[in-house]
This record gives C-alpha cells, sequence and structure tokens, in this order.
C-alpha cells in the first residue's frame, strides 16, 4: 500500500508539473527578435518585435508586455510596441506564448534613452554666507528662511536646524553613533532623513525636532537624497534610479531611472524639488541635473566647476553636496561637503 500511494503522489506531482507557466525550457523553444535591433533606443522609437519559434510549434496565442505592463494592442508572432511616453532605462520586453494549454515567457532587454538634449546652464554667484567647515553635508532644505542641513559621517552624524545667513546653528540632533546621515526632506511638519548603508531611515517633528519614528527601505540598497512635490517623496539611492515613496507607508511605489540622450547617470545624490523638476546633484561631478519626475530625462545641466576652488582648501574638503531652493526664481543655494561656505547663485542659460 505505501509503495501504491507513492507511485500516486509521483504521478499527481508530474501531471501539475506539466502543467502552467514552463519557464525552465521556455529559451530551448522561443526568443524574442527585434528587426534591425540597436543598443539603445529613443522614446520616438517603435520597436518590431517577433517571435522566434525554434522547433516550428503551433502557436496558439501571443501576447506581449514592456516591463510586466500588458499592451492590449500588441498580439500576434509579429508586432509593434512603440515606446513613447515611456520611462527611460531598462525596458524587458516580454512574449507570452499559449502552446497546447502551456505557457511560455521569452523576453529581451532593451535601453530606452531620453530624445531630447540637455539644455546647458551655468551659474552667478549672488551672495556668499558662512557654513560649518566640519559639516559633511548630505542633505539641505529650506522651511521658509530657516535652513535644515543633515550631515553625515559615522559618529559624526546629525540633523540642523540653522541661520543660513550667519551659519549660526539653532539645534543639532546627533544620530547614533551606527548611523551615517544622508538626505533629507520636509513635508507635512515632519522632517524625513536618510541613513546610508543601515537600510533605515528617521522621522521627526519639524517643529521640536524630536525623533517621532522610523522607517526600512525596500528594494533600494542604500539611502542617499531626498526631496517631494507636496504629496510625493522621491529618493535616490546613489545609483541611476530615484525611488517614489508614499508619504505614509514609506514604501517604495516605484522608480525612475536617469538618462540623458546618449548615456544613464549613475550615482545620483542629494535631490531638491524645484518647480516641477528634480535637481540631482552627481556624486563627485561638479554638475546638478536637472531631470524630469515622470519618465527621467534629463532636460538640463547646470555646469557649477569653479565653485569648489572658492571655499577653504584642507585635507578634508570633499565634493559638493547639498541644494536648496526658496522660492527665487532662477536662485539655488549650495554647498558642499566640509565646505566652509554656503553660496547662494543665479542660475544662467546659455
Amino acid at each position: 500500500m505505501k509503495i501504491y500511494n507513492l507511485l500516486l503522489m509521483t504521478s499527481l506531482l508530474l501531471i501539475m508539473g506539466s502543467c502552467g507557466n514552463d519557464t525552465k525550457n521556455a529559451d530551448d523553444l522561443f526568443s524574442v527578435e527585434i528587426k534591425d535591433a540597436k543598443n539603445a533606443y529613443k522614446e520616438t522609437d517603435v520597436l518590431q518585435v517577433s517571435v522566434k519559434n525554434k522547433k516550428n510549434k503551433t502557436l496558439d496565442k501571443v501576447s506581449w508586455s514592456l516591463d510586466s505592463d500588458p499592451i492590449p494592442e500588441a498580439s500576434g508572432n509579429s508586432t509593434s510596441i512603440s515606446l513613447n511616453n515611456r520611462k527611460l532605462g531598462t525596458k524587458t520586453v516580454t512574449a507570452t506564448i499559449t502552446v497546447d494549454d502551456q505557457t511560455y515567457d521569452v523576453s529581451t532587454e532593451v535601453i530606452l534613452l531620453s530624445s531630447i538634449k540637455p539644455k546647458l546652464y551655468t551659474y552667478k554667484i549672488v551672495e556668499t554666507y558662512p557654513h560649518d567647515i566640519t559639516a559633511y553635508t548630505q542633505g539641505l532644505e529650506f522651511e521658509n528662511d530657516t535652513l535644515y542641513e543633515s550631515t553625515g559621517q559615522k559618529k559624526e552624524s546629525t540633523l540642523r536646524k540653522i541661520n543660513y545667513t550667519t551659519g549660526e546653528v539653532y539645534k543639532s540632533v546627533p544620530l547614533a553613533d551606527q548611523y551615517f546621515g544622508e538626505g533629507i526632506t520636509i513635508l507635512n511638519n515632519k522632517i524625513y532623513q536618510l541613513t546610508w548603508q543601515s537600510k533605515t531611515g528617521f522621522i521627526y517633528n519639524l517643529n521640536t525636532m524630536e525623533k517621532k519614528g522610523s522607517f526600512v527601505y525596500g528594494k533600494s540598497n542604500e539611502g542617499w537624497g531626498l526631496c517631494n512635490d507636496g504629496s510625493t517623496i522621491f529618493k535616490s539611492d546613489g545609483t541611476e534610479k530615484i525611488w517614489t515613496l508614499n508619504p505614509e507607508t514609506l514604501g517604495e511605489d516605484g522608480h525612475i531611472e536617469i538618462y540623458t540622450n546618449t548615456s544613464r547617470i549613475k550615482s545620483v545624490n542629494e535631490l531638491e524639488w524645484v518647480d516641477g523638476k528634480i535637481y540631482a546633484n552627481i556624486y563627485q561631478k561638479d554638475a546638478i541635473a536637472i531631470v524630469n519626475p515622470e519618465n527621467g530625462a534629463v532636460e538640463g545641466v547646470i555646469n557649477l566647476s569653479g565653485l569648489k576652488d572658492k571655499v577653504t582648501q584642507h585635507d578634508k574638503l570633499d565634493v559638493l553636496n547639498g541644494i536648496a531652493y526658496k522660492g527665487e526664481e532662477n536662485i539655488l543655494y549650495v554647498t558642499g561637503k566640509n565646505w566652509d561656505k554656503l553660496f547662494k547663485i543665479e542660475i544662467i542659460g546659455n
């Protein structure tokens, strides 16, 4: 009886295994082909895709998706897929094939670039203010005329409330020694602060700067920069990705990838929301990228070269980091890690 039951169980498992979506041998049977394939594509391109039927199977049905989003208008063995109004970056084109009640998924990846060339900007220094030379600046944001700053380095990280014109620190809240402070943003009378590699962020009361809670990261491994548009929080993680966070749960709802018309922009750092765009420091670069929050396209680049030369030079001096916006047209406030100056600059188009 035991042998009979074992044989019955084995037969059932074999039957169950023969149904459903068989991905194990899908690539042996099919592949996705793109006509006149290129290294990268633009939003204006239309992909001509087809299924290569390696074993000459009779196909009952073929449906298509892009990054798991079904494309109802695309069907059949050969079809076209428009890339218009898509987020930029690496996209996965998938064909779901049905043969004799068995389904197979096969896919290929394409890179989608911006269709516009970024506009180039320079700057003019309007005012110069004192800044704490020991502050390893990670995040910078105004609330009315008060400047808030997050500083980094383990055992030195803080959240600060500052008089930006004098450099006076009104209040400084230290982080526990194991945390490396990163970007901040202010929303609904709360300050949100990231830490670097601890996968933990903190929430503070804006008025008292008392810590009220914490949150953990999802798919993003690190915390770099934060900003918000009044309803959604945006988070960079040191890659080309900027994540959208639900302000109620701090969960990651999705992401955009930052690309120009020619290449990927990696190491996205400190963020600031300015008139409907994300302004992003690029780590180790004297530049700020102006990013479309809908698709990740870099619409402009502000060249800030030479600014670092205008601060006191010393052994701990580090890169440009820290963007703050106070609502003044074409005006930003910027500083860097261990810089002794905060600059009010005017952005000038070429």
